[in-house]
């Protein structure tokens, strides 16, 4: 069983989203700035929604923290969604009847949307109780979760951020360092968080023609875990392989559709001579390392003490102010698509929701390998685990 345990509840436009967090060790310290920035961070981006500018997001912790700390217990975070006082009465929560019917049914369902696949699962003839779950309003919820899983890991060294390698049609053509990564991870004034300036001008080119063309655009991000001791995860069953696992916490997220470890595309078409990362001893730091990661930090499913690095491929938001040809759900008749308030593109926020999926299933790694019910406990077992590297 997950030693970390996360839901999420909510809807997009009902009166908050919820995250509830479950094993994470007493005393370890949590400063809600930094929770709080994570969800800036979120919210920003060139070709973001407009949203983003009324959604304030600030984390109203109501259980598992006392004088800053952690207490072993489940923590709750209440995240506000400011919009709800214009939608109460076209989302009630009480049974009224006739006079219940929704003011924005939505019965044209968006191709790419969970419209049509709830609707049918469900039996639903309006899209719209799809919709507001199925949201990427729900991923703030997510963030604040491996915004705790985050601080977690940092007490042990654990530092894990993300960057954009490619948007639409233009790609970053060269690897990003580990300190331009926490450059522009700092800044949040970067407008698509790429390390390259020239390539990042161009991925701007890349939104601005799909706004006009009344389009989205999609693109590639890169999550890249520094820190992360070896051990993480296990070979001997398959559930309990850790790349298996960080490969479904970043696929689960709303629009990625294909997910990377390492160099793992570009493995798949080379040569093993070429792909394998060859291994030495550094007597100095008594630890064996790799001259090259294209395995991305992971060997038959356990970390090896190289970054851990990850890529998720994220469609274009499916929401298009230029319609697409959709069927009534009731009529069963040829309509447009309907129309939700949408951004363009979102691969700088998907980034820092994947660095928040990869913190919490590496937390949950992390605990079923050293364990813990107080952050000393946890400290003393990783400790002695490092002492046995020492002496290996």
């Amino acid at each position: 069983m997950s030693r970390l345990r996360y839901v999420t509840a909510g809807e997009s436009h009902g009166p908050a989203i919820f995250a509830w967090i479950s094993g994470l060790p007493a005393g370890v310290r949590v400063d809600l700035e930094r929770v709080n920035r994570e969800l800036r961070r979120r919210q920003l981006g060139y070709g973001r929604g407009g949203r983003q500018k009324i959604e304030k997001d600030m984390a109203d912790v109501l259980s598992g923290l006392r004088h800053g700390h952690t207490i072993g217990a489940p923590i709750c975070i209440r995240l506000e969604n400011r919009e709800w006082e214009k939608w109460k009465q076209a989302l009630p929560v009480e049974d009224f009847g006739d006079s219940a019917q929704f003011a924005r049914a939505l019965t044209a369902p968006r191709p790419g949307h969970a419209d049509l696949p709830a609707a049918l699962k469900f039996n639903w003839h309006d899209a719209r109780y799809a919709l507001e779950r199925a949201s990427a309003r729900e991923t703030a919820a997510r963030t604040a979760a491996g915004a705790f899983a985050k601080v977690f890991l940092a007490e042990f060294g654990v530092e894990i951020l993300s960057h954009v390698v490619a948007v639409g049609h233009t790609r970053l053509e060269r690897a990003a360092a580990w300190e331009e990564i926490q450059a522009v991870c700092a800044n949040l004034e970067s407008p698509l968080r790429c390390v390259d300036a020239e390539t990042e001008e161009r991925m701007k080119k890349e939104v601005d023609d799909a706004l006009r063309a009344g389009d989205s655009v999609g693109g590639i991000f890169e999550v890249v875990a520094r820190g992360v001791p070896p051990g993480l995860g296990s070979h001997a069953q398959w559930d309990e392989k850790l790349d298996g696992r960080l490969a479904q916490a970043v696929m689960s997220i709303q629009a990625v559709k294909a997910v990377e470890i390492g160099s793992g595309v570009e493995n798949a078409v080379s040569y093993g001579s070429v792909v394998q990362d060859p291994i030495s001893y550094d007597a100095e730091r008594r630890r064996f390392t790799r001259s090259s990661n294209h395995a991305g930090g992971l060997e038959a499913g356990i970390t090896n003490g190289e970054d851990v690095v990850i890529r998720g491929y994220l469609k274009p938001i499916s929401t298009l102010r230029r319609a697409l040809g959709t069927a009534d759900l009731k009529t069963k008749e040829p309509v447009e698509a309907a129309y939700e308030r949408s951004d363009i593109c979102v691969v700088p926020a998907a980034g820092v929701v994947g660095e928040a999926m990869v913190a919490l299933a590496l937390g949950d790694a992390f605990l079923e390998k050293f364990g813990g019910d107080s952050i000393e406990e946890t400290r003393r077992n990783y400790e002695g685990f490092q002492s046995q590297l020492d002496e290996y």
